[in-house]
């Protein structure tokens, strides 16, 4: 058995709910699946010394999770001041709206459709609820409104889909590119190097003490898989099914629905490029 400190960006552990920085507080949604891992992580931020915190995908429209989120808070002596997503993907969006009704806040999201109030997010805004700095990092790739939130006063960041704790990411064909994936990995490998983010806060999985590893196995990963389907192609494959059945032959077939979204993402970029 591999330990911990040996896999890739170095997981902490089990996955659980509570503290897992000073200003960072996970509870666990009840969703497990091949695809949420042990679920989805809700993210409660607040200032140590603040009364009011932000939280970052309410998750599934589970009404016990949506109100076990609001008492943590209660019980640290938080109110819920700003919902915040990290993309509209139903497991950590599908129950914003209904989060937004149990707290009375707006939800802010890079998607028009999925915000409740004026504001939105883009690129350099930051989050200062509460005293709270929490900036907004667009990373397109998994899906087009991906975004991550980068809390310096942690030295972490908070990727959503973008970075697992445990294995790959999909890249979620058409609205996924993996183009713009790679720049995204590329922009969080900057802030691992320029401005001392360590850890990992995911949307699923365990939380990540070494991110700017994490970051380098993700682009690894994608340049061997993406000279994979090339070669697959060169061979005589020509379907997204039949590159995914030689590529992906050692992977759980249950996940095979997902490696054929980025499969086709991946054949794209090669077309795109006029690489096959």
């Amino acid at each position: 058995m591999s330990h911990a400190h040996t896999l890739p960006g170095q997981p902490r552990g089990a996955v659980v709910s509570g503290p897992a920085t000073a200003r960072a507080v996970n509870v666990l949604a009840p969703n497990p699946s091949a695809m949420t891992l042990d679920g989805t992580n809700t993210w409660i931020v607040a200032e140590p010394d603040s009364d009011l915190a932000v939280v970052i995908d309410p998750g599934p429209l589970d009404e016990g999770h949506l109100r076990n989120v609001v008492a943590t808070a209660e019980r640290l002596g938080k109110r819920i001041g700003l919902t915040l997503l990290t993309h509209g993907h139903s497991d950590h969006a599908e129950g914003a709206a209904r989060f937004a009704e149990l707290t009375r806040t707006g939800v802010r999201a890079l998607d028009p459709a999925l915000r409740l109030g004026d504001e939105g997010l883009g690129d350099g805004d930051v989050i200062t609820t509460g005293g709270l700095e929490l900036r907004v990092v667009p990373t397109p790739g998994h899906t087009s409104d991906s975004l991550c939130f980068h809390l310096p006063a942690d030295r972490a960041v908070l990727t959503g889909d973008t970075i697992l704790g445990r294995g790959t990411t999909m890249v979620a064909h058409p609205d996924g590119r993996l183009g713009e994936y790679l720049d995204s990995l590329r922009r969080l490998r900057t802030l691992t190097v320029d401005d001392g983010v360590h850890t990992v806060l995911p949307g699923h999985g365990p939380v990540l003490e070494d991110a700017q590893g994490a970051v380098e196995f993700y682009l690894a990963h994608r340049a061997s898989r993406l000279a994979q389907v090339e070669t697959a192609v060169e061979g005589g494959l020509r379907t997204a099914p039949e590159v995914v059945a030689h590529v992906y032959a050692d992977v759980d077939r249950s996940l095979w629905p997902a490696a054929e979204l980025s499969v086709r993402a991946q054949l794209d970029y090669l077309k795109e490029r006029g690489l096959i």
